[in-house]
């Protein structure tokens, strides 16, 4: 029987390029996205994937729409935390509202997401938990103190989790992600891209987003069974802990 997987932010991206190589590798996926429709019925008409529209940053909302997966799919053994959102602004000008939305979407939906599975998988005796963090939450950036901090956060979370759960099967593992040639980074300046970013980047080059998902891939399958808790760097070299 295939394994159902949830990946949040699965339509678009990063998370396009998990929910892919999931599937590939014979997952049932339940691919959770926040507001774009017509990306999501895109990505639904062009994978066959099923898709659910969910606001992580709600406990509630995502007790029901995790529910209707179940219900639909069947008991979640796997689950990709990767949807996340920026509002960047120097700190000393930044707004509570702007903190707010970036914690609650990129950190506090990893309790929302992984509350309503977690004891599931413990009785089922088996459960991968991955969450996308980022190169950001391992060495902080200007501009970037909502998010850093929350990417941050899920390092420990990830670490905490791993630690309580392991004995019953469940590994949980983080990825932190570099500068990965989404929509929008490519949407950055090519003068900027060039002399900024790609100068940083060992490899000298972006990366892609199945290289990431193959990460994912790795670490869902039951070859990575005695990693847990771990970080996996994908950065092309740029920041090496």
């Amino acid at each position: 029987m295939s394994r159902v997987a949830v990946v949040t932010g699965g339509t678009r991206g990063i998370g396009a390029a998990i929910s892919t190589a999931l599937k590939e590798a014979g997952c049932d996926i339940a691919a959770i996205y926040g507001g774009n429709d017509e990306a999501a019925v895109k990505f639904k008409d062009e994978t066959g994937n099923a898709v659910y529209k969910c606001d992580v940053s709600d406990h509630d909302t995502c007790a029901k729409v995790l529910g209707q997966i179940e219900g639909d799919l069947g008991p979640v053994d796997i689950l990709v935390n990767n949807a996340g959102i920026t509002r960047d602004t120097m700190f000393h000008r930044m707004d509570i509202e702007k903190w707010n939305a970036v914690i609650n979407t990129n950190l506090n939906s990893l309790f929302n997401m992984c509350r309503p599975v977690i004891e599931g998988m413990r009785e089922r005796k088996f459960g991968r938990i991955i969450n996308i963090s980022s190169i950001n939450g391992q060495k902080g950036q200007m501009g970037q103190s909502n998010y850093s901090a929350a990417k941050a956060g899920e390092l420990g979370f990830t670490k905490a989790l791993a630690q309580e759960n392991a004995f019953k099967g469940i590994t949980v593992n983080a990825i932190c992600p570099g500068y990965i040639g989404t929509e929008m980074v490519r949407a950055v300046p090519e003068d900027v891209l060039n002399e900024k970013i790609l100068p940083l980047i060992p490899v000298g080059r972006l990366g892609e987003p199945e290289e990431i998902a193959r990460c994912v891939a790795f670490l869902a399958s039951d070859d990575a069974g005695f990693i847990t808790g771990s970080t996996l760097s994908a950065n092309g070299g740029q920041v090496m802990i």
